[in-house]
């Protein structure tokens, strides 16, 4: 797990030397990602830069460090992530003549390159990663992401020259930096407190999709433009249901499959631990870890004091049955005030997903004990585990119903209705302000209007129904939400919502929360969930073999009540909440207060200082929990006012 960075385009008076420089800086401003070595490597005939930042865990030696150059040195490589099947392709790579120098998965990379070219060794690859490969015979630079999006991957252009990386603060120590601000961007973060792939904050730097690659010809080169990205492995392939699975096989098979991946993810060189939080997939991955391990495997859970929010004494209930090392930390309001600040350099573009309070917490705690962490995301999108699938379906159903009385409402509104007119068309709000009516009213209004199941989804997972409310300008970027169902998907309710969180929630906020809150503590997390053989699995499988009434993840429950009693998981799914909303009315009130001065929101010109300074008191009364639709304003508030200040995390 480390970091990664480059450009390609014009040569500096200075050359090499300055190249050099410069991306020495860009490799520095991700120091965290990797503070254990770093390299750079630069081509004056190609153009081209590469810069690197290692936190070692296989191979620790300085035969492991990157840049890496192949055995023929045609191909140069930085590589963020783990290939776990890299001791496989090496004995076949060995019997058809390749030799090595080291064990590090990256050497194995280059000689799959060498052997059957990038392309092609893409699909040979088990793991997560991003990476940027030269290959100086073809002159060409390919760009490259993992199956999933466990890893990330930035580029575009900015001037004439080409940058890339694993973080966008590495970009920004080009010289050739802009950074204008993407105001298309600012809707989706409002309707999703994120920014959903493709798009970044900036205008011109783009994220690569998941199972993704782009080559770029580096003699052919044309500012502002990019290639189309490559698929190199589609999801919706795999949502094939091949197999006339019963429940039991399918139980079994699924335990035998994680076990081996889990193994195969418990390879490292240095101290390795796991997150729990107590809930069925942690619990799960635990369990095989323990099954496997020859001691007692480090386990690392959080908790909160604020009632309704603490999941930590199940984790601790589940590490003793286990017979884990368990570490725990009790997260208090001086943590979060403590924290919040520093979010804007942890997240490099603004992100609320405000879990991402403890997720940070949870991984400083547990880098103090282990460099590695596994962890069980990806079992709610993978077996239907989201509780809001049943309500959401449910809610489908009777859509028609919804419109019609939204329709009837519509044409008794006035134009620009006072208070009291909306009080009495809407009797049964009358304890909530005009704003919470007319916030109630947009959501209602645009989930009525959804066309197809994908519409009705996206609208009821949008944060701020109508981003214009807030924003002084509208304008909203196209994204996967927008896209059209595979019509590899099934015609089933299910796999729809659940290829839509495959395709969107998980990669942009999930994978995303995870891998920069870890890699800010130096920490290296794996996710056995994500493996690309337990999601082929997890999508062949018919829903009805895990969803029971409003019960998800039947079958990977099963797995795991083999190794734990199931009164220990049996309870009301929690998430990794925080109580942000009572947070907001104490310790953060003036944090908060100060980000949201109505003369700072007028001359940032950004937002409407009139609606978004109504939504905030009426949180700050009691009277409403606009914790979710304030969080995503208050982030990029901190992100700008980081902006405009300068700072780097150093």
């Amino acid at each position: 797990m480390c970091g990664f960075a480059g450009f390609a385009g014009p040569v500096p008076p200075s050359g090499r030397e300055q190249c050099e420089s410069i991306l020495d800086s860009m490799g520095q401003a991700i120091i965290y990602r990797g503070p254990d070595a770093g390299g750079i490597w630069f081509d004056g005939n190609l153009r081209l830069g590469l810069t690197h930042r290692r936190l070692s865990i296989i191979d620790l030696s300085e035969l492991g460090a990157q840049p890496m150059a192949s055995e023929s040195g045609r191909y140069v490589i930085s590589f963020n992530g783990e290939v776990y099947n890299f001791r496989n392709l090496k004995a076949e790579l060995e019997a058809a003549g390749a030799s090595f120098r080291g064990h590090s998965d990256t050497e194995v990379m280059l000689a799959a390159f060498e052997a059957w070219g990038v392309e092609q060794a893409l699909t040979r690859f088990n793991g997560m990663f991003a990476f940027a490969v030269a290959d100086r015979a073809k002159r060409k630079l390919y760009l490259a992401r993992d199956r999933m999006g466990e890893k990330p991957l930035y580029y575009g252009w900015q001037g004439q020259t080409l940058l890339f990386g694993s973080e966008l603060k590495a970009l920004t120590r080009h010289p050739a930096w802009q950074g204008e601000i993407n105001r298309g961007a600012l809707p989706l973060l409002l309707r999703h407190n994120l920014i959903p792939a493709p798009h970044s904050i900036y205008s011109g730097i783009y994220k690569l999709l998941p199972a993704s690659f782009v080559s770029l010809d580096l003699d052919q080169l044309v500012p502002g433009k990019l290639p189309d990205s490559t698929r190199y492995w589609r999801l919706e392939d795999q949502f094939v249901e091949g197999q006339d699975w019963t429940f039991n096989d399918a139980s079994s098979h699924l335990e035998a499959l994680l076990e081996d991946v889990i193994g195969d993810q418990m390879v490292s060189d240095v101290p390795l631990g796991a997150f729990l939080s107590g809930g069925v997939d942690s619990s799960t991955i635990v369990a095989l870890m323990q099954k496997q391990a020859s001691q007692p495997v480090r386990t690392f859970s959080i908790g909160f004091n604020e009632e309704g929010f603490n999941e930590a004494v199940h984790a601790a209930a589940v590490a003793s049955h286990l017979g884990t090392d368990h570490t725990e930390l009790y997260v208090t309001e001086q943590n979060a005030r403590d924290l919040v600040p520093r979010l804007p350099q942890i997240y490099d573009e603004p992100f609320a997903d405000s879990s991402q309070l403890p997720t940070y917490l949870v991984s400083e705690m547990t880098r103090k004990h282990v460099a590695v962490a596994l962890s069980g995301d990806g079992g709610d999108e993978l077996f239907c585990g989201y509780t809001r699938y049943p309500g959401m379906l449910r809610a489908w159903q009777r859509r028609g119903s919804v419109r019609s009385r939204m329709k009837a409402l519509s044409g008794r509104l006035p134009p620009g209705p006072t208070a009291r007119a909306i009080r009495a068309l809407v009797p049964s709000q009358r304890g909530r302000s005009v704003d919470a009516i007319r916030l109630l009213l947009a959501r209602a209004r645009t989930i009525a209007s959804a066309q197809s199941l994908s519409e009705f989804y996206r609208q009821s997972v949008s944060i701020w129904p109508d981003p214009a409310m807030a924003l002084a300008e509208s304008g909203e970027g196209d994204y996967g939400l927008r896209g059209p169902l595979p019509d590899q998907v099934p015609e089933d309710d299910l796999k729809t919502l659940m290829w839509r969180d495959l395709n969107w929630y998980l990669p942009d906020d999930i994978l995303t929360k995870v891998d920069r809150a870890a890699m800010a503590c130096s920490l290296e997390t794996r996710i056995p969930m994500l493996d690309h053989r337990v999601v082929s699995f997890a999508m062949g499988l018919p829903t009805f073999l895990n969803m029971n009434g409003k019960v998800g993840k039947q079958v990977l429950r099963s797995v795991l009540y083999r190794h734990v009693p199931r009164e220990l998981i049996d309870r009301p799914k929690q998430g990794f909440a925080v109580p942000v909303a009572a947070w907001l009315r104490g310790s953060l009130r003036e944090w908060a207060e100060e980000l949201l001065e109505p003369v700072r929101l007028r001359e940032q010109g950004y937002w409407k200082p009139e609606m978004v300074r109504q939504v905030w008191n009426e949180h700050l009364s009691g009277r409403e929990d606009y914790s979710f639709e304030l969080w995503g304003i208050l982030m990029f508030q901190a992100w700008l006012k980081d902006q405009e200040h300068g700072l780097v995390q150093e």
